[in-house]
């Protein structure tokens, strides 16, 4: 078989280690790979280089992806799905193993319902894809942002005031939960939870009362009613744009006024999506990528490696798109537990 490889949507550490799960489980069984560079861009565009066992040996060590990434929707317009097709039939592609999230999911999906024969492979730092228990670079981007945490609690008590840390999650709280969680934050906002301004501004006096100092996490898609600085723009999957509109500096605005305590904020941003992924990532990444090339060489197309418990099966594509996994009680009610 001749199968191609791509990684779409946002980058993530663990996405090279996928890359080279594929390769090295393909070529294993004499099959070939090519890559598709800039994510779905390339299977539109024919941007094409062919992948072997020299070529990603040690990139599981690596941030990022070799493949280059973009958002692009590929089924955007007919023009575009038929220039996906007619690529996947001029280089011969067998089978297309799709890595991403819910938007490159979704466009395999959609290649899938059109007659191409594509498996998919979760990722995402956010952590939301349905029908997998976790995905790889979310432990890689909770680790980084618990340890900005601990930089930051150096400095809030140095200087008594209230920091906030904002992290990236449009609709799913999971790196937040997870940096509360970890990094002992005193107050944690997720989008999943109605914002309760008389809530958090008991827990920083609190903190402040009882330590000196104040660290609050909160989610970028936390909705706070107005914010200030709204990036009004979309992606080309519709997605309105998030790294404007300053929730984490609007939320500390807030506290200092309510206070009277100096408090400043901190976007983590793309910090959060470089460097080498942890060992939980690269190992994941691999299984998930060994996997793919499991069902594809099984004939079972339209499917997506995942993990469920400690196992890796296939769930099909519409199990795992049905609808995103967002932060469920059972985890709220433990982060709440430490509550300033």
């Amino acid at each position: 078989m001749r199968f191609g490889v791509l990684t779409g949507g946002g980058d993530c550490p663990g996405l090279n280690a996928a890359i080279r799960g594929v390769v090295y489980r393909a070529t294993g069984s004499g099959h070939s790979v090519v890559g598709f560079l800039d994510g779905w861009k390339g299977a539109r565009d024919r941007l094409v280089r062919p992948l072997a066992r020299s070529d990603v040996h040690d990139i599981i060590l690596r941030g990022g992806t070799v493949l280059g990434s973009s958002r692009t929707n590929p089924f955007k317009t007919e023009a575009d799905a038929q220039k996906v097709l007619a690529t996947l039939a001029a280089e011969g592609i067998d089978a297309l193993v799709a890595i991403g999230g819910d938007d490159t999911l979704s466009a395999a999906r959609e290649l899938h319902r059109r007659g191409g024969k594509v498996v998919g492979v979760p990722k995402t730092m956010d952590n939301d894809v349905g029908g997998t228990d976790w995905t790889f670079g979310f432990d890689s981007a909770s680790s980084a942002a618990v340890e900005a945490v601990g930089r930051l609690r150096d400095t809030a008590q140095s200087h008594h005031r209230a920091i906030v840390l904002e992290v990236m999650g449009r609709h799913a709280g999971w790196v937040a939960l997870a940096t509360g969680l970890g990094g002992a934050a005193d107050a944690t906002l997720l989008p999943e939870e109605p914002y309760h301004e008389e809530s958090l501004i008991r827990q920083v006096r609190s903190a402040v009362s009882s330590r000196g100092y104040a660290i609050v996490v909160v989610s970028e898609g936390v909705e706070l009613g107005s914010v200030r600085g709204s990036a009004g723009g979309k992606d080309e999957f519709g997605h309105e744009l998030l790294r404007e509109r300053g929730v984490g500096a609007e939320v500390a605005r807030r506290i200092e006024i309510a206070t009277g305590i100096e408090t400043r904020s901190a976007q983590i941003g793309h910090i959060q999506r470089g460097g080498p992924p942890t060992l939980f990532d690269r190992l994941l990444a691999t299984r998930l990528g060994v996997h793919a090339v499991d069902l594809a060489v099984s004939g079972r197309f339209g499917e997506v490696a995942v993990l469920r418990g400690e196992s890796v099966r296939g769930v099909p594509l519409d199990e795992a798109l049905r609808s995103p996994k967002t932060v469920p009680r059972e985890w709220s009610d433990l982060l709440h537990t430490f509550d300033a």
